[in-house]
């Protein structure tokens, strides 16, 4: 059974991961605009939610190197792969680089020991999202002292649980 979830959300994952959606006009200095006042509803460890909140503004600056600095290592990532453990930071942040929108953070849950996070994808320096920009996209984040420790990408929509974390992790790919 744990096996069929995890296939179950590699498909969906394999959707988000390509960022597919009707084509919306965009802004190219989207990634750039701040935050809605009142900010987005929250639920979770407030550490936890200003991390990951950090992350994503980080990424959709364009500033790889300092997402990556946000994981911890190793940290295991799911993003319609089997699970991958990264061990270096150099795979950290060749997977951050790998992402093709940036996000802007809509709210987050605390589900078990996973806080999970919703987001609306936009363009990034140095990406490429396409016609994902404004879908909405989840990650289910587990932090370890004050880094990512686990990003997994889930469904988005209501009463959607978590990954729990992965029994066996594959090998990182390499890049080149």
């Amino acid at each position: 059974m744990h096996r069929g979830i995890l296939l179950t959300l590699a498909a969906a994952a394999s959707l988000l991961a390509g960022c597919g959606g009707p084509e919306q006009p965009r802004s190219r200095a989207d990634h750039a605009r701040p935050p809605a006042s009142g900010g987005p509803p929250l639920s979770g460890r407030p550490d936890d939610v200003r991390v990951i909140r950090r992350w994503a503004d980080t990424l959709r600056a364009g500033d790889v190197a300092g997402a990556a600095r946000l994981f911890a290592v190793p940290a295991i990532v799911e993003n319609g792969t089997p699970p991958q453990l990264l061990k270096s930071r150099r795979e950290v942040r060749a997977f951050n680089a790998s992402l093709p929108c940036g996000a802007r953070l809509l709210r987050t849950r605390r589900r078990d020991r996973y806080t999970v996070a919703v987001f609306r994808l936009t363009e990034r320096p140095g990406g490429a999202c396409g016609r994902g920009v404004g879908e909405t996209a989840a990650t289910a984040f587990r932090l370890r002292g004050g880094r990512i420790a686990e990003w997994l990408r889930v469904p988005t929509g209501p009463g959607v649980q978590p990954l729990p974390k992965p029994p066996a992790v594959a090998p990182p790919t390499s890049s080149a």
